[in-house]
């Protein structure tokens, strides 16, 4: 098991709005409709992805620590989330991820908009998305409990040993 992350680039003026998203390794996936409507400029788009790029270092140090990154060539590739609200975060994952040469790629998260996934479907070779609400709102309303999980808390689960997977 590893970690490969994402970091949501919000629109300047409403952090919670995607612009596009930032993954692991440097792949970049745009949503160019919101920039453009927005009129958000160059400098804009890329002090967004100066400062998403120092977090996502900062985290993945954090929780690999001095361990290597896993070489997903000829793997098949399991990317989990928490849910998928606009597919931005993960259709930057899935792009990235195929430029390395995976065998294949599954997405698997637990809630998502019925249109999101259709959509990451024509990227990944497998979508499974347990559950796509009629009223879709938010990837925390299915949850009880949708806290943000800690550093500490993702270091304990990918120090957690596997069994039977390849790391």
């Amino acid at each position: 098991m590893d970690v490969f992350l994402v970091r949501k680039l919000g629109v300047p003026q409403w952090r919670e709005l995607a612009m596009g998203a930032l993954a692991s390794g440097g792949g970049v996936v745009m949503n160019d409709d919101v920039v453009s409507s927005l009129r958000i400029t160059d400098q804009q788009v890329r002090a967004a992805i100066d400062s998403e790029t120092a977090e996502l270092q900062r985290r993945e140090l954090a929780y690999r620590g001095g361990r290597p990154v896993v070489d997903p060539r000829a793997r098949i590739v399991i990317l989990v989330d928490d849910g998928i609200a606009t597919g931005a975060s993960m259709l930057a994952a899935v792009r990235t991820i195929r430029a390395t040469g995976p065998e294949s790629i599954v997405v698997a998260v637990p809630v998502g908009p019925a249109t999101a996934c259709r959509e990451l479907a024509a990227e990944a070779d497998d979508v499974v998305c347990a559950t796509m609400p009629a009223a879709f709102e938010a990837v925390g309303q299915v949850y009880n409990d949708f806290h943000q999980v800690t550093d500490d808390e993702v270091r304990e689960l990918l120090a957690t040993p596997t069994t039977g997977a390849a790391t």
